[in-house]
């Protein structure tokens, strides 16, 4: 071998190390940096990929096999499913990447999960029979009763009233547990007779219950004829200066939030003689519209369901206070429209948006919700108020809506509704 030859074989051989750790081979799994092959994906499908996840340093084995070439959405759950990540369409060609999350779901999962709910049940014999184990499975893992059974049964303290065009305003605190307070108020109508009355456990908007828009709404329905109680949320307002505001994050706040609606109902029924017991409604939007329907799986008292810009089959509430207690395992596995059945054959309002998750309600929840209501003959008593155009809050078409809805159920007193004679109080 002359010299030439002899250093050629000694360069390559210097090489075949590098070369062997760069080539996609058995030997070493196919492995490729994770952010190159997300790169490589982007060019494929000529999509766009952003990230609430650290990537940096991932390597991800056997790569190009995962991607599927004739879906995206395919090749990114053989992707994320090996970092513990998940994706979401963000539409036009956007997608992001998150972290896990296990209340959340695709659209096309909480459709099979749906499908698979369905299956179980062919008559009312068949779903009544799930119905009353998932009820006593969701109140054992929810641990509510144990809690309930350490009350300490004081005198509630009540405020001085407040009077206003057509209502009254009055602040409630509770203490349920010891050195521990629910803070509530009652809007209150000033008619004579009797009223109906609505439980409003509230949700995570800005404000809480002292927003502007709560106080339209629950002073609205109360000049129309209901009595209605909302309640901080644990570790908000003023359960933040008794608890602190971490306490909110935590599954406690899933059992003492459904404690004090209860309790709210418990100490109105007891309290109130103007209450009609027949007319007992339950409304709250986003996070209190999880705790609507979960209320309405713990206490058969209610007559009318209201859970607003919530509902999914592929999402359970993001929050801990929705689904820190493990309530969707029961019954091998449930989800907040089969637990929002159980209120089936008594009137409900579904309201839901084209601008969060709530989108798929009239696709893939509102049918689910409607065959259950046909085992009791009772279609017309569940009723979608989907509007597309519009996002996550409780605005003046969701208000109106749940108005119409306590108007028709309820015979409140269409004549005065009108939120511009609501005062909005300062309550900071």
């Amino acid at each position: 071998m002359n010299k030439i030859n002899k250093k050629l074989v000694m360069t390559i051989l210097a090489l075949l190390p590098m070369l062997q750790s760069e080539a996609q081979t058995f030997d070493n799994h196919y492995t490729r940096s994770l952010n190159d092959e997300m790169g490589r994906i982007e060019k494929r499908f000529n999509v766009k990929f952003k990230y609430n996840v650290d990537t940096v340093g991932l390597k991800l084995p056997y790569a190009d096999f995962r991607v599927r070439a004739y879906s995206i959405e395919e090749t990114l759950d053989n992707i994320c499913k090996y970092f513990d990540f998940n994706w979401w369409n963000q539409g036009k060609g956007v997608y992001k990447i998150k972290p896990y999350e296990y209340p959340r779901r695709h659209v096309s999962e909480g459709k099979k999960m749906l499908d698979y709910l369905s299956s179980l049940y062919a008559d009312k014999q068949q779903w009544e029979l799930r119905r009353d184990s998932v009820r006593r499975e969701v109140r054992r893992l929810l641990g509510i009763d144990k809690m309930m059974d350490s009350l300490t049964h004081k005198k509630p303290v009540l405020s001085k009233i407040r009077k206003y065009d057509g209502y009254t305003v009055r602040d409630i605190v509770i203490e349920t547990l010891p050195g521990l307070h629910l803070f509530g108020t009652i809007y209150s109508p000033t008619s004579k007779g009797k009223h109906a009355l609505i439980i409003c456990p509230d949700g995570h908007f800005n404000g809480g219950r002292s927003r502007a828009d709560e106080q339209q709404r629950l002073a609205t329905l109360a000049r129309m004829g209901a009595v209605c109680a909302d309640f901080d949320l644990y570790g908000w307002g003023k359960s933040e200066a008794e608890v602190g505001k971490d306490a909110h994050q935590t599954c406690r706040a899933h059992i003492v939030q459904a404690m004090d609606g209860l309790l709210l109902l418990d100490y109105l029924l007891a309290t109130r003689k103007d209450i009609d017991q027949k007319r007992i409604g339950v409304n709250g939007g986003s996070g209190g519209g999880t705790h609507t329907i979960l209320l309405s799986v713990l206490d058969n008292r209610f007559t009318a369901s209201a859970p607003t810009v919530n509902l999914a089959s592929h999402f359970d509430g993001g929050c801990p206070c929705e689904s820190g207690m493990p309530v969707q395992l029961a019954g091998g596995g449930t989800c907040n429209p089969e637990l929002a059945a159980m209120f089936a054959p008594h009137p409900m309002l579904v309201v839901s948006d084209g601008g969060d998750w709530t989108a798929s309600v009239p696709t893939v929840e509102f049918p689910y919700l409607q065959r259950i209501y046909g085992f009791y003959g009772a279609t017309d008593k569940v009723i979608n108020v989907h509007l597309q155009a519009e996002s996550h809050d409780f605005g003046p078409s969701k208000r109106n809506a749940v108005y119409q809805f306590f108007i028709n159920v309820f015979g409140l007193d269409k004549s005065m509704l009108d939120e511009s004679k609501v005062t909005i109080e300062n309550k900071k």
